[in-house]
């Protein structure tokens, strides 16, 4: 059998994805929801015939030959059904479609999808909605984008022009090549974008073809099932239903599921099971979120579908796992596996909690990519526990102790613990805003820990007493120098090319502004406390800063990274010079 392929449709929130697929299935389930924002979790079957009510005259055009069976549309409010529609190495979703408001452009879950699509490597078309609102926009009777704007004021086409290189502009900064979806030569290499409107429904007919066409021109043996094969699905979301107790909506995307069978699962303790006592599908055209939705009761069912199993023991399964019939041999091994690889950990990393294993494997993955590595990962909101592990973290790599928290709450007594403890919190809604506040947070602690170590170590330093530059001979003595490398700073102790104590720095000058430090290159007024000039300073004499045993160590181990040009050089002679020192003592 060919199944239907899975369609994932992303994007920032008010940006159409639900009306998109309202007028596909032809309901009114976004003017349901509060606000026209998507508050669950949902799935559509969309049966070929519904295509070729939308699309047909477009279909017959092209000469396209549909073979599959429909489509399976995913809505989501955000990462929740992506990131939960997965299985061990990839995503679920066969392609994806990105919904971008042309009038607002990219915004933060945009960026959001777009990093899970490629970290899934999932194939997506982009669909630049609300084309309804450039300005002088006249409305077609047709699903048709080539009809309509070729009856539109030409004003208008140049400013549809505009928004479609606005979004060409965009996808390039992150790597896309892309194009209007008519003007594209090779559908591997450059990523279609279709003007659509999901409120009048122009240039759907497009969008559901090329949808349909490109599925099957490039999945091929990914959409052939075996029917006899045991179920093998994902969890989007668990949830109470009246009547029915404990249900778990899944996305089956591969074999069949029976009434009686039983399933296994992840739980938080490890493997669960339950025996499945209801199968329900919400009837064509319909989304299963949809409380007016009427659902059909199967004896079975096929990949790929979008169904509820209702039944005992399901409590504790988790989203975002797998869900796999135990007619399957390997289901336990197979479940195990998972397991260990979405809670896989270091020795050292931040603490990860989240609210999926779905997200807990998106974030690692990226998380991976940024070479961050995780010590603790969680389902659940962030506790005291979480707080004492990080703060534990921080005696071995203070750039690790730090708890990231996705969609989850913190704890009042982890709150109050994190304040007590100095350990910084980053808890976000959004993956791309995790990520981009856990960096901002790693550069701000970097350039705090670099400051309290350039106030708190004597770097080396080595200056040039100029000629003719004796301004007071001594109490203190006052003189001209050039910095011939490294840095000098106030309170720095000098000595000799023979390691000889010449005194303490008091302070620098320039113009008779005083410095806090002056660096190689710069020539600047210095005053030193013990000095006296024409005795223990002489012209053209040069002065070395006085490095202690731990600034020296701490240099040349943790903050080697500070030391800049020559300087480790410099390190080198001083260390020469304080071993001169000890042979006088």
């Amino acid at each position: 059998m060919i199944r239907q392929p899975i369609i994932s449709v992303l994007g920032h929130v008010d940006h159409g994805k639900t009306t998109l697929l309202d007028r596909i299935r032809n309901t009114a389930l976004a003017n349901k929801e509060a606000g026209g924002i998507t508050q669950h979790i949902g799935a559509s079957e969309v049966p070929l015939d519904i295509i070729e009510k939308i699309a047909g005259p477009l279909m017959h055009r092209f000469g396209a030959k549909m073979v599959i069976p429909g489509l399976l549309f995913i809505d989501t409010p955000g990462h929740e059904a992506f990131t939960n529609l997965r299985k061990r190495g990839g995503s679920v979703a066969d392609l994806a479609i990105l919904v971008v408001d042309v009038s607002k452009s990219f915004e933060p879950q945009t960026y959001e999808a777009i990093d899970i699509l490629k970290e899934y490597k999932t194939p997506f078309i982009v669909a630049a909605n609300k084309i309804d609102l450039i300005t002088g926009w006249l409305p077609k009777n047709t699903s048709s984008f080539s009809e309509s704007i070729a009856q539109q004021n030409p004003n208008v086409v140049n400013d549809v022009e505009a928004k479609m290189y606005e979004l060409v502009g965009k996808l390039s900064e992150i790597g896309f090549n892309s194009e209007r979806f008519d003007r594209i030569t090779d559908f591997q290499r450059e990523l279609a974008i279709f003007p659509v409107s999901a409120k009048t429904g122009e240039g759907v007919a497009e969008l559901l073809v090329y949808a349909t066409g490109l599925a099957q021109k490039f999945l091929g043996p990914r959409l052939d099932i075996n029917t006899t094969e045991p179920g093998k699905g994902s969890i989007l979301e668990k949830k109470e239903e009246k009547g029915l107790g404990t249900t778990i909506d899944v996305i089956l995307y591969s074999g069949t599921l029976n009434v009686n069978d039983t399933v296994a699962f992840a739980t938080p303790s490890g493997i669960g099971t339950a025996k499945v006592k209801a199968l329900l599908k919400p009837k064509s055209g319909q989304d299963m979120r949809d409380s007016s939705t009427k659902y059909s009761y199967l004896d079975y069912v096929a990949a790929a579908s979008g169904v509820k199993i209702a039944g005992s023991g399901l409590e504790d399964a988790l989203p975002g796992s797998l869900v796999m019939s135990t007619r399957s041999a390997t289901y336990t091994e197979e479940i195990k596996t998972e397991i260990q690889e979405a809670f896989a950990t270091e020795k050292i990393g931040v603490i990860l909690k989240v609210d999926s294993i779905g997200s807990l494997e998106a974030i690692s993955r990226l998380l991976q990519n940024m070479n961050v590595h995780v010590s603790k990962k969680g389902l659940g909101d962030v506790t005291k526990r979480d707080i004492l592990d990080a703060f534990a973290m921080k005696a071995n790599d203070p750039y690790n102790s730090v708890v990231l928290s996705f969609n989850v709450n913190i704890a009042y007594d982890a709150e109050a613990e994190s304040v007590a403890a100095g350990i910084k919190v980053i808890n976000e809604n959004v993956i791309y805003k995790i990520l981009d506040d856990y960096k901002e947070w790693l550069d701000q602690a970097k350039k705090m820990e670099k400051e309290q170590a350039e106030r708190a170590l004597t770097f080396p330093g080595v200056i040039k007493v100029l000629p003719n530059t004796f301004f007071r001979v001594s109490h203190p003595a006052v003189f001209g120098v050039d910095v011939v490398a490294g840095r000098v700073k106030p309170s720095y102790l000098m000595v000799d090319d023979e390691g000889k104590k010449v005194g303490r720095v008091v302070g620098i000058q320039e113009n008779a502004v005083a410095l806090p430090e002056a660096k190689a290159g710069e020539s600047v007024a210095i005053s030193i406390d013990d000095g006296v000039c024409g005795r223990n300073i002489k012209e053209h004499m040069l002065l070395y800063t006085m490095v202690d045993d731990q600034s020296e160590m701490m240099l040349r181990s943790k903050f080697k990274h500070l030391l800049i040009n020559n300087e480790l050089e410099l390190l080198d002679k001083i260390a020469e010079l304080k071993k001169k020192m000890i042979e006088r003592q």
